[in-house]
């Protein structure tokens, strides 16, 4: 896959992982998380100069196809209906609300693109925010 991006002096590497990189409470997801962010700027580094660029997106809660069966079994646990279920899962989100698969597309087909040439090596959280974090 890499000669022919690399002989054509453009190209996009995007990695997915997940905000658990940058917050403790799953030792495994958290390493795993830090693996591919590590990965990522490692690849920057050596592909940058041949014009391939490579970041990582840190999606946090999303919802997809597997959201609505888990607020379901979580409000089932808790007593709670489904609509006070999502309000609480989605409480640590600046928007206020668990950000949909689609809005993770549209910064990873902006990353895809060549007006992201500023941006290689680096993490983009597109969780809706993380309530009292400071990211750096």
């Amino acid at each position: 896959m890499l000669p022919p991006v690399t002989r054509a002096g453009w190209g996009r590497i995007i990695n997915v992982s997940g905000l658990a990189a940058r917050q403790t409470g799953s030792i495994i997801g958290s390493i795993r998380n830090v693996a591919v962010a590590a990965l990522t700027k490692n690849l920057a580094d050596e592909l940058g100069p041949m014009g391939v660029n490579v970041t990582v997106v840190h999606p946090g809660l999303t919802r997809t196809e597997k959201t609505e069966p888990l607020i379901a079994a979580r409000a089932t646990t808790a007593g709670a209906t489904i609509e006070e279920t999502e309000k609480r899962m989605a409480a640590g989100v600046t928007v206020g609300r668990i950000i949909d698969a689609a809005e993770v597309a549209d910064v990873v087909a902006f990353l895809a693109s060549p007006r992201s040439v500023s941006i290689n090596g680096d993490a983009i959280a597109c969780g809706g925010g993380a309530k009292g974090a400071i990211h750096y």
